[in-house]
């Protein structure tokens, strides 16, 4: 329990804690994804934003496209069989690598069934398409004319949420089978003249490796993505050749015999539609406008997908790698923990924006070096766990200093200089221990004042006019204690108990020296306010004062006592005693000053405040006094005046 509740009085363990919470939240929120949707969308700006290698590489990728002026040409949608089966047959006249009809025909469109089927028996390098569907939306079956259904491949994809294709697919289990996708049989088709064939990754088996890469299977909450449906084999679509078009033709050219061999020579050709009216198209995180032009056609998708898998067997490049989850934790406790502990340097809103700025200019650029070098690191959790400690921790930070500020101002506010109340709240870490000030063994002088008589004149005063009277003289000392650098500890009646030296603690001689000067000036002044105060009195008929200081110089304990709803500074010690016995020493005899004169105010002194004020002050030895309660004599000095004043106080 102790240990908690110094834990508690740590800014620093209370910020950390806190830290820890606003980290367990934005865990919590970002694993109902929540947070995926901007996740995503920063990736998708680091995606744009990345640019592309510089490489030798040319995709080998090229576009046959079905467009709605071809249909137009030919009349007729679905293409007939006949037709299909001249354009397969002219391009594969040409010899190119691999041939991909992304054209559905699960069933004849005659004329030209027979045809069509022996221009499959004729170029074995063709490869069509099948849908294996899943709950929104239908399965396509295999071509009718295909007899090796190796060559099918599936061209289903994965669309995220906001209708974005980020994922490719490798391969997919309809329940009975393992069906490849389109696109890498395509690539494998190409590879194959390379020497490049699949194998399984030498450390792990289960991960797919293509010449020089492996790829290693998307889980549900890799990256970004939170519980995402990560069934079959996905990777992660880099798309840096996106702005690199690939050479294209439509459907007429090829008929027509405006396409050279050269162009399709070693190629992978792919066949797909573009007219509008097919509505065969997709969204990318790099074309997702709603305009027609702005679109990415299958087709195209089929072919960039195929050319990262071939570049990435030759060149060696890797799709988009993801930090396992333990780590992306830590990486987003990491983030909060050092926005708490900024936010104990903030404390105002302008700092808290410029470490906002710099802070967060850090993490992006962290990610997205990172990301530049194929790691997809959480960019939007890390950021908000950051300002969300840093805000929570600043405001908590705001609060406390309030309240202690409070505490303080309750303590000080009306008995310290403006100066000393400022040193106070800068050194209140040092100062405050928890919501009190923190006891302390400090070297300081005490002032105790008393006025002569005073019980026989209250007893001839009304209690109205005795209250004024006493209340004028406590507002005119206390402002010369404050002026003097004193913090007033207590009124007790008529007299005022000063001390010179805290709640600030003094470190040096020099220091406590000056306390002890401070506090002699503050009598003296006290003495000529007096003689101020008395002629004002006896202008308005009331009775003349006369005051008695005691002042002594040595060790105290201070800091702060009572309950949270009534608490008081004050020291503690034997400097206090001897400062109150000097006050009242002899206080029956007479006040004489140096030369029989009756003084207004005797100041009387101990040897160890004399020893601090040097020769700047008028002082005469009273003699060595046995003081009520103690058994060691004290040396007494009697003040009479300052020697830089040049003058006796009478």
């Amino acid at each position: 329990m102790e240990l908690l509740k110094k834990v508690g009085k740590s800014p620093l363990a209370v910020s950390i804690f806190i830290s820890l919470l606003v980290c367990i939240c934005v865990i919590g929120i970002r694993s109902v994804r929540s947070l995926e949707f901007l996740e995503l969308a920063a990736y998708d700006y680091y995606l744009r934003f990345k640019s592309p290698a510089i490489t030798s590489y040319k995709p080998p990728v090229v576009l046959i496209t079905v467009s709605e002026e071809d249909i137009q040409n030919y009349k007729r949608w679905p293409l007939t069989d006949q037709t299909i089966a001249i354009l397969l047959k002219t391009l594969g006249s040409h010899h190119p690598r691999a041939i991909g009809l992304d054209i559905f025909r699960d069933i004849p469109v005659p004329p030209g069934s027979k045809q069509l089927t022996d221009v499959f028996s004729e170029f074995q390098n063709i490869v069509t398409i099948k849908k294996i569907g899943d709950d929104k939306s239908s399965t396509v079956p295999p071509p009718y004319m295909v007899k090796n259904l190796d060559m099918v491949g599936f061209n289903d994809i994965v669309v995220d949420s906001e209708g974005l294709i980020r994922r490719g697919l490798l391969f997919m289990d309809d329940g009975e089978t393992q069906s490849y996708s389109f696109s890498l049989i395509l690539a494998m088709l190409y590879l194959q003249a390379e020497g490049i064939v699949p194998g399984d990754d030498e450390t792990e088996q289960h991960n797919f490796k293509l010449g020089k890469t492996v790829f290693i299977p998307l889980e549900p909450n890799d990256g970004g993505y939170i519980n995402t449906d990560a069934r079959g084999y996905q990777f992660l679509l880099d798309f840096s050749d996106i702005k690199t078009p690939y050479p294209s033709y439509s459907l007429t050219e090829v008929l027509s015999g405006k396409v050279t061999e050269e162009a399709i020579r070693d190629k992978i050709v792919i066949i797909g539609t573009t007219a509008v009216s097919m509505k065969d198209f997709v969204y990318t995180p790099f074309r997702k406008d709603t305009e027609t032009d702005n679109k990415m056609y299958g087709v195209e998708l089929h072919g960039r997908i195929a050319n990262q898998l071939i570049r990435s067997a030759q060149e060696g490049s890797k799709p988009v790698r993801y930090i396992s989850e333990w780590n992306e934790w830590s990486w987003i406790i990491f983030w909060g923990l050092a926005g708490g502990i900024l936010g104990l340097l903030g404390r105002s809103l302008w700092r808290f924006v410029l470490l906002a700025v710099v802070s967060i200019s850090v993490l992006l650029l962290i990610t997205y070096m990172t990301f530049i070098y194929g790691w997809w690191i959480p960019v939007v959790p890390p950021a908000i766990a950051w300002l969300g400690s840093d805000a929570v921790v600043t405001a908590y930070n705001s609060y406390r200093e309030r309240k202690d500020r409070a505490v303080l101002m309750q303590l000080f506010s009306r008995h310290v200089s403006p100066d000393v109340a400022k040193a106070i709240w800068q050194d209140r870490e040092q100062f405050m221990d928890g919501n009190r000030p923190r006891s302390q063994k400090i070297i300081a002088t005490v002032l105790f004042t008393d006025l002569k008589g005073f019980t026989s004149i209250s007893e001839k005063m009304e209690p109205q006019i005795l209250m004024d009277w006493l209340n004028e003289y406590m507002e005119a000392m206390a402002q010369i204690v404050i002026e003097n650098g004193g913090v007033i500890n207590k009124y007790i009646g008529d007299a005022i108990m000063a001390i010179f030296g805290v709640p600030v603690a003094r470190t040096n001689e020099d220091e406590i020296s000056t306390d002890a000067k401070n506090a002699v000036n503050c009598a003296l002044a006290m003495s000529d306010k007096l003689k101020i105060l008395n002629d004002i009195w006896k202008g308005r008929g009331l009775p003349a004062a006369k005051m008695r200081v005691g002042i002594y110089t040595g060790e105290l304990i201070a800091g702060s006592l009572g309950s949270a709803q009534r608490m008081e500074y004050t020291v503690i010690g034997d400097t206090v005693n001897i400062a109150s016995r000097l006050e009242s020493f002899d206080k029956d005899s007479t006040l004489v000053g140096p030369e029989g004169e009756t003084m207004l105010c005797r100041i009387i002194i101990g040897e160890d405040t004399k020893d601090y004020l040097g020769e700047n002050f008028i002082t005469r030895k009273v003699g060595e006094a046995a003081l009520k309660g103690k058994d060691e004599k004290i040396t007494v000095y009697l003040v009479t005046g300052a020697v830089e004043r040049g003058s006796a106080r009478g």
